[in-house]
């Protein structure tokens, strides 16, 4: 592996922290929203992050490439040889950066071999750093404070906690939620779902709609350190950079692994697989 990533943890969380003093600058003034051409919201927050994120990444050694959501290139034969490269959302949650809910997130993985490695997630608003890499475990850091270690809870004998997306909910949830039994649904924008399962706070977050793969990557990362499992709706990993779509499949984030989830999943349509 070019870069361990007990080697590049702590300076890819200084990046993520640049690129959220750049988003809270923009957050915090009077911003235009723009359209992209698949109709989702660009504003000068997503750019100052990026641009951040790249010249960072890119400073380190040896430099890998980095494909980020605002410099997305569709074609495959450019990055299909890549073994080992930087995947970035620089504003996981521009819905919610717009609707200033401040559910929005800074998302960095390092993928190696089609899974992520290390991930480093930070949510500008409450100033929260998460991050986890492989064999070395998951932690939460506030405002740069001593980082301490986080872990998926196991079921408890209330009802399952479940969290969705708070921008999209269609018939695919609400059938795997009848099929789960007593239940209760909170709805978070961005990757902060994931983080809540990996932090002990959600049991489960599924979700069976298209989402990009800049979208789950370091999340991703963040919750299989802590213990818990990011698979698709066949129970296997998901893989980056695989197949020229950068659309993931429908999947499931959970802590606990003694219950089957994917047996919920019987009755429900699976889109995008």
């Amino acid at each position: 592996m070019a870069l361990p990533p007990e080697s590049v943890i702590e300076p890819v969380i200084t990046i993520a922290q640049q690129a959220s003093d750049a988003i809270l600058e923009v957050y915090e003034s009077a911003f235009t929203v723009t359209q992209k051409a698949d109709n989702s919201p660009l504003t000068a927050a997503d750019l100052a992050s990026h641009q951040t994120i790249v010249d960072g990444l890119q400073a380190l050694e040896p430099p890998l490439p980095v494909l980020s959501e605002e410099s997305f290139d569709d074609d495959y034969s450019l990055r299909s040889d890549w073994q080992e490269y930087w995947l970035v959302d620089p504003l996981d949650g521009t819905r919610e950066f717009v609707r200033r809910n401040g559910e929005f997130t800074v998302n960095i993985a390092l993928i190696h071999e089609h899974r992520p490695v290390l991930g480093v997630v930070h949510v500008p608003v409450t100033n929260m750093t998460y991050f986890g890499y492989a064999g070395g475990g998951a932690f939460r850091s506030r405002g740069g404070a001593t980082a301490e270690p986080i872990a998926v809870r196991k079921l408890g004998p209330g009802p399952v906690r479940v969290v969705g997306s708070r921008s999209h909910r269609d018939e695919s949830l609400d059938q795997f939620l009848a099929a789960l039994g007593d239940y209760d649904l909170v709805g978070v924008g961005s990757s902060i779902k994931f983080l809540m399962v990996a932090e002990g706070k959600a049991d489960i977050y599924p979700r069976l709609g298209p989402t990009s793969e800049w979208d789950t990557a370091a999340a991703d990362a963040v919750v299989e350190a802590a213990g818990g499992r990011v698979t698709d709706t066949s129970g296997g990993p998901l893989l980056y950079n695989a197949v020229p779509d950068i659309l993931n499949p429908s999947f499931l984030v959970y802590g606990d692994a003694s219950r089957n989830w994917l047996e919920l999943l019987a009755g429900s349509p699976k889109p995008h697989e």
